[in-house]
């Protein structure tokens, strides 16, 4: 009995000389980038933000990143030397604070453009967060590919009562930078392209112009009546990025 009273007096010697782990306040800064564009800011509504525990699911942080898309000759025109910073405090992000005890291995995750639902995509990435060692300035930069369609011309369900019909779409790249012909994001090398389907069988492809509005593309065609679907897609053979919306309408 004595020796057993003797080693619990020990282990909560140990215990007093040992200090408890302290949690420090750990700050990492996220941000989403638009493959061959600029970041998810503000004025596109945003990228959602998700940081979790990889082993366990706990969620440690999320939220929106908000701000600029950032300086568009720094990051578009400018080359690029190592650890040359290219963002700024106004460029789009999330701050994430995180009170950490010990290192974590964490789940990041975007989703972005989080207000555009037919475009969004969700981009990831695992890192170890250290407590008290932060990852700031340009910080963790998620990348998502694709471009924002938005069919502008039927709208959807419409019955269009003539047979001549207008198909016109807004394509953007995922940060909401313009596309115009010659622009730094150049409608000439990008193809969008409508596919007319009617009864689950395609009727007519057509190519869409960029028209003298940043942005919009349009065409006109003819078509019997009927009910058709519309579906329009926009595709750079050079960095690979995709975009599609599409919807249903009549021709009376």
């Amino acid at each position: 009995m004595r020796k057993l009273y003797s080693k619990l007096i020990l282990v909560l010697g140990i215990l007093l000389i040992i200090p408890p782990l302290q949690a420090q306040e750990t700050e990492v800064m996220v941000r989403v980038r638009s493959k061959d564009a600029k970041f998810i800011g503000s004025s596109i509504g945003g990228a959602r933000v998700i940081i979790k525990n990889a082993e366990t699911g706990e969620l440690l942080a999320s939220g929106m990143t908000s701000g600029s898309t950032g300086n568009t000759r720094l990051i578009m025109q400018q080359p690029h030397s190592r650890n040359e910073r290219l963002t700024d405090e106004n460029t789009a992000g999330f701050l994430a604070k995180l009170n950490l005890e010990e290192p974590v291995f964490v789940t990041v995750e975007a989703i972005a453009p989080y207000n555009k639902k037919q475009a969004r995509v969700t981009s990831s990435t695992q890192l170890w967060l250290l407590p008290g060692k932060d990852i700031t300035g340009d910080g963790l930069v998620l990348e998502v590919p694709g471009f924002v369609v938005d069919i502008l011309s039927p709208q959807t369900h419409e019955r269009i009562s003539s047979e001549n019909v207008e198909i016109k779409a807004n394509v953007v790249m995922m940060c909401g930078c313009p596309i115009t012909p010659g622009g730094i994001w150049d409608a000439d090398q990008y193809e969008v392209t409508a596919v007319l389907s009617s009864e689950g069988k395609e009727v007519k492809e057509l190519q869409l112009k960029a028209g003298e509005k940043p942005s919009t593309f349009s065409a006109e065609t003819t078509l019997e009546p009927g009910m058709y679907e519309l579906l329009i897609y926009a595709y750079d053979s050079m960095s690979g990025n995709t975009g599609v919306d599409q919807l249903n309408f009549i021709v009376k």
